[in-house]
């Protein structure tokens, strides 16, 4: 049986090229051309065709100059933080709480909406997650995507919710209800698992490739990281 493979053409080799030059430019920008061709492995030309075409899709910016040795300062670039931005939802009770983020991951704006006697939670998830865009300042067309942490089982096949005790509107068939709603790419989680998430790339356990996190709230809950990866089960 043969398989297909995608040829590496022009357009998915720049789309690659294009992509690890941000990843960079997120993790240890402000760089210049020739940082970012040493750091790619790209010859300066190929680098500077790279700068430019992220520069006219308005995803990077010259941020400063670099003094050097002879010749010009270089010019140093940096991600246009408002280029593209997340929405993450943290679902309880009582509340649906919304906050968005740039693509540098800083937190814009943050709203708290009343779910008390809603039957409606596409109604409500709609209602913070455009606000939340809006206090941003977060034009409609630049969210990227929606992350909704909820209490209980996420279906690993399906990626839909499951089943949540203290949730009894929530079921299956939400995730594809609020993609169509919201036009956009809606994953769930549970949300002690986002949480060590969180903690592994920000808080008490950066750095540490196996690590549990116990989280005592409406319940208990258990999230486990192993290998810097994080296990379901």
């Amino acid at each position: 049986m043969s398989r297909t493979r995608t040829p590496g053409t022009p357009s998915l080799l720049r789309a690659i090229n294009d992509r690890a030059a941000l990843e960079l430019l997120l993790e240890r920008g402000p760089l210049t051309r020739a940082q970012l061709g040493e750091l790619t492995g790209l010859s300066k030309v190929t680098a500077s065709q790279l700068v430019e075409r992220l520069e006219e899709r308005h995803l990077v910016a010259r941020v400063g100059e670099q003094a050097g040795g002879r010749g010009p300062n270089a010019q140093l670039y940096a991600v246009v933080p408002s280029c593209a931005y997340v929405v993450g939802v943290h679902v309880g009770p009582t509340t649906v709480v919304a906050a968005s983020a740039d693509v540098t991951g800083r937190m814009t704006a943050r709203v708290e909406v009343s779910t008390d006697g809603a039957d409606d939670p596409v109604g409500r998830v709609h209602t913070a997650v455009m606000e939340a865009a809006e206090s941003a300042n977060a034009p409609w067309e630049r969210v990227r995507r929606v992350v909704l942490g909820t209490p209980g089982v996420v279906d690993p096949a399906s990626g839909d919710i499951a089943f949540a005790f203290d949730l009894p509107q929530w079921h299956r068939g939400l995730r594809d209800a609020l993609s169509t709603d919201l036009e956009r790419p809606v994953s769930f989680e549970n949300d002690v698992n986002l949480a060590a998430v969180a903690e592994a790339r920000l808080g008490a356990a950066r750095g540490i490739g196996d690590f549990a996190l116990v989280w005592i709230s409406r319940g208990v809950g258990l999230a486990t990281v192993l290998g810097g990866r994080l296990h379901r089960g």
